[in-house]
């Protein structure tokens, strides 16, 4: 039997995608293990699937200045040890990395020991982690075709797109009509700000409801913790601190959609064709990530745009009333966009590297 270690982590950006390959895996009888962080965020994601969990305390890879960076060079050194020594114990054949903070070690400590490691960027830029390990990898999967990679570093590049949750793409207007509490009756705006929310997001929407109530019934997904208990009587609004299993059902049924653009959310929207009004996370907030995605979402002609600096109750009514006005052109132009069978292309890059690996 086939043993594959998959990893990932720092967030659940760099986790969920991971799912639809662990399961077309197991569809294959491989036997599949997870390191992620000992914190509890992966093992909680992927505990549904039944896999092997094996926890690392990783040192975050930081862009900026830090005291913890100073706390951390020891730490990330200790993980990679950690990681070393599951691996001896797991003796996996390939390795799947999804990047973050916590794969970093995991990464190294394959290398070390000459495991071959598949990679997979969600952004059009790569993040810090999988920069740093690009040398060290068989391969580097991507979710954009034009994402730029060094490609000095990197022995093979494929795109691949995104994994996307089986759950996503089966999602059921009907369903999604029970679980935001609306008829259908008229369309239906899903305003999401991410796992956390988005404070300014969050403000202007509810700035703007006398308004967008007029036309739309509006499901807000407004993050941990943030919902207003002002708003709860107010006719054509629901909020929801969050949203797990019910989420395709629920952009089934949704019209239009304003989110931030992490590459997972921006690409969900894609497959599902549906149109969209992008906020990304401002540059001070971020590594630009999100700007760069917009960006090409928006100059491909798949997503409208505006910058977080620019959003006012009076902008967001004016961009959403627009978005939906040519919601007609707006799912042409998405018709255009193609998204490969992700999980299989993944899963073929890794049977791949099973072949080129160099006997033991």
């Amino acid at each position: 039997m086939i043993r594959a270690v998959v990893t990932g982590g720092g967030s659940a950006g760099h986790v969920v995608p991971t799912l639809p390959v662990i399961e077309a895996l197991q569809a294959r009888k491989w036997n599949i293990s997870y390191i992620g962080s000992d914190s509890g965020l992966e093992e909680q994601l992927v505990a549904p699937l039944g896999v092997s969990y094996f926890g690392v305390r990783p040192g975050k890879l930081r862009r900026y200045w830090s005291f913890d960076n100073i706390v951390d060079a020891f730490r990330v050194p200790l993980s990679v040890l950690q990681a070393f020594g599951i691996l001896g114990r797991i003796r996996p054949d390939v390795v799947f990395s999804k990047g973050g903070f916590v794969a970093f070690p995991v990464v190294v400590a394959a290398w070390l020991r000459r495991i071959p490691v598949v990679a997979h960027e969600s952004d059009l830029s790569p993040g810090l982690a999988n920069r740093l390990t690009l040398p060290l990898v068989a391969s580097l999967c991507v979710n954009f075709d034009a994402t730029r990679v060094n490609t000095t570093n990197a022995r093979r590049v494929i795109h691949t797109g995104t994994p996307v949750r089986e759950s996503l793409v089966a999602g059921d207007r009907e369903r999604g009509l029970i679980a935001s509490g609306f008829t259908g009756d008229r369309p239906i705006l899903a305003v999401v700000g991410g796992s956390l929310g988005a404070e300014r997001l969050n403000l202007t929407v509810r700035a703007a409801l006398s308004v967008l109530t007029g036309v739309f019934d509006v499901l807000h997904v407004c993050g941990a913790g943030k919902i207003d208990p002002s708003y709860r009587d107010t006719a054509g609004y629901e909020q929801r601190d969050f949203v797990a299993d019910e989420w395709g059902d629920i952009l089934a049924a949704a019209d239009l959609v304003v989110s931030r653009s992490g590459a997972n959310a921006l690409h969900e929207l894609l497959v599902l064709r549906k149109p969209n009004l992008l906020v990304p996370l401002p540059a001070l907030a971020s590594r630009g990530d999100q700007i760069e995605n917009a960006s090409y979402a928006e100059s491909a002609g798949f997503s409208m745009v505006v910058a977080e600096a620019d959003l006012t109750p009076d902008v967001l009514v004016e961009r959403v009333t627009a978005l939906h006005r040519d919601a007609l052109s707006w799912r042409k132009r998405l018709n255009a966009f193609e998204a490969p069978d992700s999980a299989g292309l993944i899963v073929a890059e890794l049977e791949a590297a099973l072949k080129r690996r160099p006997k033991r």
